[in-house]
């Protein structure tokens, strides 16, 4: 019995080692179709009346979009802040069941984009990567958060995502080093919580000291 399970397990893992890079890249593959479409025919407002009329459910594809670093179409930035205006905010204030919904969505999602780029990294490698005309980021600024990741190692990655400009660019650094996997899932949504949360606490003031009128 040990070694019919043994054997099944070395056929799991050779099928996951030989196939699983064309796993991913087909899942990325679909993401980068969507993103192109948006890209082509939406824009931030495009954005906006898709929560607004589809509601909590577009969300999670949007999300994974800009987890994967193809959310070409609007500013990642704004997502949260405008699924709790048109989604949580009423004439009664906030709801705040609405708001902890959004905010496991855009963890979730954003943290599955990550995941699926940061595995194709780590299966097809940096210069692969580089070569695809759907991967935007130059070779140049890559190196620079190469020397972050094996400065600062594992907790770049909490870091990087929990900040505007640096947002998901620790990614293919951390999956050509062969990072486990579980532990990249996990700082991973734990920065893009902390990202989350002070962007929805920023909207929040801006909102009540009518900072965005100057805007």
């Amino acid at each position: 019995m040990a070694s019919l399970d043994s054997a099944r397990r070395a056929r799991l893992r050779g099928f996951a080692e030989d196939y699983g890079l064309i796993v991913v890249a087909g899942v990325f593959f679909l993401l980068a179709v969507a993103g192109a479409l948006l890209f082509v025919f939406g824009d931030e407002q495009f954005a906006q009346r898709i929560i607004d009329t589809y509601g909590l459910p577009a969300l999670l594809p949007i999300f994974v979009l800009e987890g994967a670093m193809l959310l070409y179409f609007a500013p990642s930035e704004a997502l949260v802040p405008g699924a709790i205006e048109f989604l949580a905010t009423d004439p009664s204030g906030y709801q705040w069941p609405t708001i902890t919904l959004i905010f496991v969505i855009a963890t979730a999602g954003a943290t599955l984009g990550q995941v699926c780029l940061f595995l194709l990294a780590k299966r097809g490698g940096r210069e692969w990567l580089l070569q695809k005309p759907w991967f935007r980021i130059e070779a140049s600024k890559l190196d620079r958060f190469d020397r972050w990741f094996d400065r600062w190692g594992k907790w770049a990655v909490l870091a990087s995502n929990a900040l505007i400009f640096t947002r998901g660019m620790l990614t293919v650094p951390a999956g050509v080093a062969e990072m486990d996997v579980r532990e990249f899932a996990a700082l991973s949504a734990a920065g893009t919580v902390v990202f989350e949360t002070w962007l929805a606490l920023f909207w929040h003031f801006a909102v009540e000291l009518g900072l965005l009128n100057f805007f």
